[in-house]
């Protein structure tokens, strides 16, 4: 058996993803790693800060307003 005490970490993360990929195949990896994946920041935080507490006619109303910006875009385009 392997002495892991001797390897570096990143050593023992290159051994174990590929035991995990021998065993459960490329995409069962990868939807194991998934799992243990630590993200950073606070979500609900960051998402309040950037979207706000939109009510929904603030919503419909963003959205027409990017659907103009959009046709007016295509619309320049189209005159070039």
């Amino acid at each position: 058996m392997l002495d892991v005490t001797k390897l570096t970490q990143a050593e023992i993360r290159r051994l174990g993803i590929e035991a995990l990929t021998k065993a459960l195949g490329p995409a069962g990896m990868a939807r194991f790693m998934q799992q243990f994946e630590k993200g950073s920041g606070d979500y609900t935080k960051e998402r309040d800060e950037i979207l706000g507490n939109p009510t929904i006619d603030e919503i419909f109303e963003r959205i027409e307003e990017h659907r103009q910006q959009q046709q007016k875009g295509e619309q320049k385009t189209n005159f070039d």
